[in-house]
């Protein structure tokens, strides 16, 4: 049975204070990584809100847009099934090394495309499934590699961080992605993108780490330990919760993301600035949340964080559905990313936390993989949807659908519970003499 762990056994200092809930930045390892995904996904971000932009622009296709996110998620689907494999039995750093300077290559493949001229869609489209390929093989040893660089009291402070890094970048990018669009054009947003690359490449090359011991490869081919994983997830209800709800919020409330230059167009008919305001809001309402999150996880179970939050995000998609109003609009969204950073983080820190190392890189591909298929599938059928029943309506029903799923598992506090659990008990016994080698930061 599993040990069932309590938020107040984690970490120490003033609960909801701001230096508690940054705690996991006074380590070296973590604050240099942190910073450079900051940077360099800030740059990605510049990207993501300009290709729907250019691709809208040329094609005035809701259903194009939708078919960009299909585009970019489904690959990272597939390879991240080989992206889990990889991050339990190489170095996870090496991994990221190469994946990161392959995104970066892409990246200025796409910035060449658009000088050049070359602006067909289905070219752009193509690179935007490159960029995906590429993400699925470095997204689990990216989440695998962030328990290393602090010790296991700084986790949820760490795994808190690096989702509101990833939500500030998308701020920054997408506040960045209008100005430029605005002042510049296309080509040095994908540009921009392609240089920040430099950052967390430098970033990793910095971080300290104690010398790689290779682990001994999973029995099977990939898809057999990919098998073995699931198995593995399907036995800890806390895992399989995790990933369920990742799926709920990606086929249901992320698609929105893609909507911005619908909305902004569409229905608000404001000019690329506003598009960008619009598009950083999501990113601006993590950024206000992360404290709250982070800073008093040790008071607030997860499961009381998912059961408040889930609906929130999904009354905050129904809001924006319904919205005729640039500033309705931006309330909505400033809503969702607090629920969406609140939700994200207490179910990946649920998982982080009950998974053995051993089965870390696949269990977090499975989740990662979930999370991207759905969001794929999502943003593809809301897109067509969108076309031919209008934006309002569809991001509408998605918002009603998720918080209707959000209520449902509110109503189920002991299902909820499991969000609190800790390793197995024969997980942590055959882990516990690798944690202070696997998890001690270099100072």
């Amino acid at each position: 049975m599993p040990l069932r762990r309590s938020a107040a056994s984690q970490g120490g200092g003033a609960h909801g204070s701001v230096r508690h809930s940054v705690r996991a930045l006074r380590h070296r390892n973590f604050a240099l990584f942190w910073a450079g995904a900051l940077v360099s996904n800030s740059g990605s971000w510049v990207q993501n809100d300009t290709v729907p932009y250019v691709l809208y622009q040329l094609t005035r296709s809701e259903a194009l847009v939708g078919l960009a996110t299909f585009a970019q998620f489904l690959p990272g689907v597939i390879f991240g099934l080989i992206g889990g494999s990889l991050a339990d039995r190489l170095d996870r750093r090496r991994v990221l090394l190469v994946t990161q300077s392959a995104l970066g290559v892409a990246a200025f493949a796409l910035w060449l495309l658009w000088v050049a001229g070359l602006r067909s869609p289905a070219a752009i489209l193509v690179l935007v499934a490159v960029t995906g390929t590429l993400s699925g093989l470095n997204t689990p040893s990216w989440q695998a590699f962030v328990p290393a660089l602090v010790p296991r009291e700084d986790l949820l402070s760490a795994i808190t961080l690096n989702s509101l890094q990833f939500n500030a970048a998308r701020a920054i990018g997408s506040a960045l992605a209008g100005l430029v669009l605005y002042k510049l054009g296309p080509a040095n947003a994908f540009l921009f993108n392609a240089i920040s690359y430099l950052c967390v490449l430098g970033a990793l090359l910095l971080v300290k780490l104690p010398a790689h011991e290779a682990r001994a490869a999973a029995p099977g081919n990939v898809l057999t330990q990919f098998a073995a994983a699931v198995r593995y997830a399907r036995r800890r209800t806390g895992i399989t919760l995790g990933i369920t709800t990742a799926i709920g919020i990606a086929f249901l409330g992320y698609p929105i993301v893609q909507f911005a230059v619908v909305f902004a167009e569409s229905v608000y008919r404001v000019g690329k600035l506003e598009y960008g305001l619009l598009a950083a809001a999501m990113g601006i309402g993590a950024l206000v949340a992360a404290p709250l999150v982070s800073g008093w996880d040790a008071v607030v179970p997860r499961a009381t964080v998912t059961r408040i939050a889930l609906p929130v995000y999904g009354a905050a998609v129904l809001l924006f559905g319904i919205s005729g109003r640039f500033w309705l609009g931006m309330i909505a969204l400033l809503l969702a990313g607090g629920g969406f950073l609140a939700v994200i983080s207490a179910t990946n820190t649920a998982v982080q936390i009950i998974v053995a190392d051993s089965m870390r890189g696949r269990v977090l591909a499975c989740r990662t993989m979930s999370f991207m298929l759905a969001y794929s599938i999502g943003g593809l059928v809301q897109g067509q949807l969108a076309e031919w029943f209008g934006p309002r309506p569809t991001v509408g029903t998605a918002g009603a659908l998720l918080l209707g799923f959000g209520l449902y598992l509110a109503a189920k506090p002991q299902l909820l519970a499991h969000l609190d659990d800790g390793p197995d008990t024969e997980e942590a016994a055959a882990t516990a003499a690798t944690v202070p080698a696997a998890v001690s930061p270099a100072h």
